[in-house]
């Protein structure tokens, strides 16, 4: 858990609730302990809601973050009984499960939605099967539910390319997104020790340029 925060929800102070488990295995990843289903440092859901009690005249929302929480079977009575404590509700998510976000995802004011790559690249970045399909049929459903989103996708330059990415971004432009950031990798810790060696930084100003152009709203994180 993040006790306050400026970052992860768009102009809200929040706090970021960290669940435990993902189904894919992002190259890049740089919280590799919460991939597994049970982690070391579990915190109790009443030790939460106590926590968030103390904070209710305080923070103005609560991010579910994870891992992937559209995981979690408790999730939509948990966010249920956050928003009943007065919090406005954030959710950052891969969709892993189209089904399962598709349930949670109008219980959501914000999304943050990780766009791994195109469908037919993402086996690269995830190591999963079919993991590209299931990533752009929950971003449909995104889309389709009128909640307030970014859609982001992680880079690293062992993964991606400049003509790759501007692919990437044209689609989602097709699509109908109109929030896109690149975040540039972070090398300190990934799952994939091979690309730590990699340089995450690279210079191309005429790339964001173009992405600039696609989208009413492009960010740029490094």
């Amino acid at each position: 858990m993040v006790p306050l925060t400026t970052l992860d929800y768009p102009g809200q102070l929040a706090c970021v609730l960290f669940c435990q488990g993902c189904a894919w295995r992002c190259r890049y990843c740089h919280n590799p302990q919460l991939i597994p289903p049970r982690g070391s440092e579990e915190v109790d859901w009443c030790r939460v809601l106590a926590f968030l009690q103390r904070r209710q005249d305080l923070l103005d929302a609560v991010v579910f973050s994870g891992g992937e929480p559209t995981l979690q079977d408790g999730l939509a009575a948990a966010m249920e009984e956050v928003r009943q404590m007065g919090f406005r509700i954030g959710l950052h998510s891969a969709g892993i499960k189209p089904a399962a976000f598709a349930k949670v995802v109008g219980q959501a004011d914000w999304v943050g939605f990780d766009i791994k790559a195109l469908p037919e690249d993402a086996l690269d970045v995830t190591r999963v099967e079919g993991s590209g399909a299931a990533n752009w049929r929950s971003l449909d459903h995104l889309l389709d539910s009128g909640v307030e989103y970014e859609c982001r996708t992680t880079v690293h330059w062992h993964l991606f390319d400049p003509d790759r990415l501007l692919a990437l971004a044209r689609r989602l432009s097709e699509r109908g997104v109109s929030r896109f950031a690149v975040q540039l990798v972070r090398t300190a810790r990934m799952l994939d020790p091979h690309l730590s060696s990699v340089s995450a930084h690279a210079l191309q100003p005429e790339l964001w340029a173009a992405l600039r152009e696609l989208f009413p709203s492009f960010v740029l994180r490094s």
